[in-house]
């Protein structure tokens, strides 16, 4: 079973992506803020991170958390996915400069969420 952190400051966001990924084989993880979203990280160490770039109420955002992760030897080889509202360029750029591994822009398609998450974690 593959274990997967869901972080999203939204309840809904978790919500649906949850719902899309109950036909996979997977173990999955919520957190709402940074704080949790690292906690989990470290303890699970789960084979992928779907990562909200604006944080609301956290200290930290997704691109801080992102760096932080891939700075850690412990978690540095998990893959993360960064899901943002912003698809600007210079957002994607900064994404991917923090470490993510890909970055879906919301509103997204759940079937297709699915489809790369499958595609990333076999």
């Amino acid at each position: 079973m593959k274990k997967i952190l869901i972080v999203d400051d939204q309840p809904q966001v978790r919500e649906l992506i949850a719902v899309s990924l109950q036909t996979g084989d997977y173990q999955l993880f919520l957190a709402e803020n940074a704080e949790q979203a690292l906690q989990l990280a470290q303890k699970e160490l789960p084979h992928l991170i779907l990562l909200d770039v604006m944080l609301y109420g956290s200290e930290l955002d997704g691109l801080q958390v992102c760096r932080y992760l891939k700075n850690n030897p412990a978690t540095q080889a998990i893959p993360i996915i960064l899901l943002t509202a912003s698809g600007q360029k210079n957002n994607v750029e900064a994404g991917m400069a923090a470490g993510a591994d890909d970055y879906i822009i919301k509103p997204f398609s759940p079937f297709a969420l699915a489809q790369k998450i499958e595609t990333m974690v076999g």
